[in-house]
């Protein structure tokens, strides 16, 4: 896995998640409550904090959960929420640990269709339908894993030139894009909502 992303907006940060499918996968965990580039930023920090270049899930696996929830909140913390998700870290490396070996790309590896990649991730603790689905398009979009289906798999976030999610940021001017439809998003929902 060698692929060139723009999430974190940081060339060392971005470097890591292109290479390391469970920094990637981390990543995705991280972005929720907090801006994307924080999110996807925060594997490279946890990397560093560990002294190391690459993330290994049993290691994070067997670390101490308080000691691994310190590291997350030592300033700049990693997360709005770093204990909590310090937790959610170490629960899906168990996860990736027990069920594949510590390999997360052996996820997608030979999987034979987007159906079966998109029930795979979304066994993941913490890995929701929708975060799945948006794995699931990053994956084909950016990181070139196609097996067959992938696109409706990914429902809404497998559209071609949509601008809906992480799977769709190259650079700052689709950040923008992205950022400018989950804007919209939420101002119809807020107008739903006063609607009722």
């Amino acid at each position: 896995m060698n692929a060139r992303l723009r999430l974190a907006q940081q060339p060392e940060a971005d470097a890591l998640l292109g290479r390391d499918p469970l920094a990637l996968m981390i990543g995705m965990l991280l972005d929720q409550q907090v801006p994307m580039e924080w999110a996807f930023s925060g594997p490279y920090t946890i990397a560093r904090r560990l002294g190391r270049d690459d993330l290994d899930a049993q290691e994070i696996a067997a670390q101490d959960p308080e000691g691994f929830a310190a590291l997350l909140s030592e300033k700049p913390a990693v997360h709005r929420y770093p204990g909590s998700m310090a937790g959610r870290i170490q629960q899906l490396c168990r996860y990736l640990a027990e069920h594949y070996g510590g390999d997360p790309a052996a996820l997608w590896r030979d999987v034979p269709s987007g159906q079966e990649l998109l029930r795979r991730l979304h066994e993941l603790p913490g890995f929701g339908k929708q975060k799945a689905q948006i794995f699931v398009a990053l994956l084909g979009k950016r990181m070139g894993v196609r097996p067959e289906g992938w696109r409706e798999a990914a429902g809404a976030y497998g559209g071609e030139g949509a601008y809906r999610s992480v799977a769709d940021i190259t650079g700052p001017e689709s950040l923008d894009k992205v950022r400018a439809h989950k804007q919209e998003l939420k101002r119809q929902a807020k107008q739903a909502k006063g609607g009722a």
